[in-house]
């Protein structure tokens, strides 16, 4: 009895054999590591400068303005005057530009943009020429590479006497001969108090 135990444990109870290993099944094939892409881009190709259009005027510098000036005063002394006409850009208060020359208005004296009543002097003479063509009379004089001139609107208003007459700027006797001070009112000097002390610091003797 004791043997038919062990053979039962040696014969029955093994565990069942793996089945043999198939020879005839292709190899797998290697997996294929994907190389990293390299982007390669292209330079884009640079826009050629564009030529100004014909008959547009580059913006001529300090310098360019000062002999422009100049040449244009050198014509008014030669002919007894000249007449500058066209849109204005508004500088400040007595100083407007045509045709990229700087333009001080004659006689009178109108607040700086860094003092009070400047910008709203300023924007005066930019509502008084907005849109219109002003005529520009060129005296013989020069200020600080402006041609000096009496400004006209078209309907023969002076630009200068409408800002003293607002009380935005001040007469100025020694450049005037005291053409406006007739249209001053009665507190401008007061208001104005800077311009006003800055005329007396430039009379004569």
């Amino acid at each position: 009895m004791g043997l038919f135990k062990v053979l039962f444990r040696v014969i029955v109870a093994q565990p069942p054999k793996a089945p043999p290993r198939r020879t005839d099944r292709p190899a797998p094939k290697p997996k294929l590591v994907a190389e990293p892409r390299v982007l390669e881009r292209t330079p884009s190709p640079i826009a050629p400068l564009k030529a100004p259009p014909p008959g547009k005027r580059r913006h001529p510098c300090r310098e360019e303005r000062a002999v422009m000036a100049q040449k244009v005063n050198a014509r008014a002394v030669r002919d007894g005057g000249t007449v500058l006409k066209g849109k204005c850009w508004v500088i400040d208060g007595d100083t407007i530009v045509i045709k990229y020359i700087h333009i001080r208005l004659a006689g009178i004296d109108a607040p700086e943009l860094d003092q009070p009543w400047g910008k709203k002097a300023k924007w005066a003479v930019h509502a008084l020429c907005k849109g219109q063509e002003i005529s520009a009379h060129v005296t013989e004089e020069m200020s600080h590479n402006r041609v000096v001139a009496r400004c006209f609107l078209p309907d023969g208003r002076d630009i200068a006497a409408e800002l003293v007459k607002q009380g935005l700027a001040l007469d100025w006797p020694l450049y005037s001969g005291g053409r406006y001070a007739c249209y001053e009112p009665a507190d401008a000097r007061k208001r104005l108090w800077q311009a006003h002390r800055r005329q007396g610091q430039n009379r004569p003797g």
